[in-house]
Parts: C-alpha cells; structure tokens; sequence
C-alpha cells in the first residue's frame, strides 16, 4: 500500500479565505474510491498522473499523531477536505478511526465530510462536543458511493442521537435532485453548494452546462439570480446555510441567507 504524505494542508487562497475550517487531515490521498465524475479533488490530480481510484494511498498514524500533538487544542480540524475519510479502504485499513481517536484524546474538534453511511458504524467513538458531520447527498446516477437513501438513513440516525449533523447537497445539480425526498429528510440543517466545472468534469459528467456562465477561480459556476431561484426548492430545514467559492456570491449568501453569518458550515458551538 502507498503512503500518503501530504495529509496536513492549511488551505489558503480564494477557498481558504472563504472557509472558516481550512485545516484539512486527509487519511486517504492519491485517489478516492468514489471517483465522483464531478469530484474538483480528481480534476485537479487525474492530468498529473497522481489519481488512483483503485488504490488510493494510505496516510501513516504515526506520523499523524505527531501533526495532531501541534494543533492548538480547541481548534477544528476538517477530515475529507480532497478524498472522502470514509471511502471503502477505511474498512480495511480504519486510519480515520484511529484519528478521531487521537482528535478526541488531544482536544481538538472535527468536521467529517463524507458520502458513505460508515460514519454510524462509529457513533461509539463520535464525542458529541467534538464532532460535526456533513454527509452529502446528491441523487447523480453515476455516483459509485453508497445510495442516496442510505446516505439519508445515516443522517437521520444521527440526527436522532443529537449529533451535529447537517445534509450536505453538493454538488447541487437541480437536474437530478429529489425534491420531495430531499426536503423530507429528517435533520434540520442543510448545507448547500452549487457544481462549478472545469474542463476536467465537463468531460466526466454528461450535463447541458449553457447555464454555468460565470467564470471565476478556474471554474465555471451559475449566475447568482439561477442559484437564488434553484435555492428556493430547498425548503424542509431549519437552517440553511450556502457553501460559495465566488466572491460576491459569497457575500450575498452570508447577509442574506446563511444561518450563521459568521459561519457558512453552521457548525453547533
């Protein structure tokens, strides 16, 4: 199995002045079992040579443990910031078991972005004071990580237990989406973010893209008018919250829209 070394990042540039949780802990890198046609992680790597999705490599716990002991206690670090913590080779291999362990032990807050339903699997370890979930949801047919609907019995079930958990639909494509499942879903808090394409995802994910005109950080991403008119169907939670990489979006999500203005990930404090 092939080492991951670059599992630590502290993401800075247009994404990282916008995200408040910009430390991101990858335990798998190099490629990710999902290999989601729309994934920017696998635009960003597959021309280089450096995306595998059979054999994603593996981070070393030792070596993360020694990161973890210098982030400050009380911080929040995000866990699948490129590849999803909970792909399939977590099974096999439980690193990202290991490092909520250590998270949990040294102090220090997580924020889990996953696909997958494997995250219940370890509500035993989960410290409800520490961790923040957000499982996406999408209802595009040619995802390889489990169905939409187990994906939604997750996120009820920890909802349930008094997790802090949030649906993330991202990326939305109105084209595929559910309504009527997705504003069904039991959770009260919901966390938004729009497909921007490339030249990479335009090829992977057969879509009419004559809507995506705005370009902006190398991607191309909808009008502000066609997001606020696609938000508008989004209407089964509480606490809405838009994840936004262009600028004056951005700030027309925060005065306008987010839950918490000072926070787009929403996360309970």
């Amino acid at each position: 199995m092939k080492e991951f070394k670059s599992f630590y990042k502290e993401v800075a540039g247009n994404e990282g002045g916008k995200c408040r949780y910009n430390t991101r802990l990858d335990t798998y890198g190099c490629g990710c079992q999902h290999d989601c046609s729309y994934c920017y992680a696998k635009s960003l790597l597959n021309f280089r040579n450096l995306w595998d999705a059979k054999e994603p490599s593996v981070a070393d716990i030792g070596k993360i443990e020694r990161r973890i002991a210098k982030i400050p206690k009380g911080s929040i670090v995000r866990l699948g910031g490129m590849t999803d913590c909970f792909q399939p080779l977590e099974g096999q291999e439980h690193v990202t078991r290991e490092v909520i362990r250590l998270l949990n032990q040294y102090g220090i807050g997580y924020l889990i972005v996953t696909k997958s339903d494997m995250v219940c699997e370890y509500m035993h370890i989960l410290d409800k004071e520490k961790a923040h979930i957000q499982i996406s949801t999408t209802w595009i047919p040619c995802e390889k990580a489990v169905s939409t609907r187990r994906r939604i019995a997750a996120i009820e079930a920890l909802h349930a237990e008094g997790f802090d958990v949030a649906v993330r639909l991202s990326p939305y494509v109105p084209q595929f989406v559910d309504f009527e499942q997705l504003n069904s879903i039991r959770c009260n808090k919901i966390i938004v973010e729009f497909l921007r394409v490339n030249h990479w995802i335009k090829q992977w994910l057969p879509l009419d893209y004559s809507e995506w005109t705005v370009k902006h950080a190398g991607y191309q991403h909808l009008p502000l008018e066609k997001k606020i008119e696609y938000l508008a169907k989004v209407t089964g939670f509480d606490e809405v919250s838009v994840c936004e990489d262009v600028t004056e979006h951005y700030e027309y999500w925060r005065e306008c829209v987010n839950h918490d203005k000072n926070d787009c990930c929403n996360l309970r404090k």
